[in-house]
């Protein structure tokens, strides 16, 4: 089972200092069309990101201004 922390960490690549509970994005994957969910974490102590992971592809993003 993902938790939280390992859903961020698989986007994020290390593990955050802490994350909110897995919610459904309420969007399809702009790859295959498939369920997306998120989850609102923090990287370090001044950032806040909300990440999105397919849950059938490799596809993630997060919410960060690039």
């Amino acid at each position: 089972m993902v938790t939280p922390e390992t859903l961020a960490e698989l986007v994020e690549g290390e593990r955050p200092m802490e994350a909110e509970a897995i919610q459904d994005a309420d969007f399809d994957c702009p790859e295959c069309g498939e369920n997306v969910i998120s989850v609102g974490y923090m990287p370090s102590i001044t950032e806040f990101v909300t990440a999105y992971k397919c849950q059938e592809c490799d596809w993630a993003d997060d919410d960060r201004d690039e």
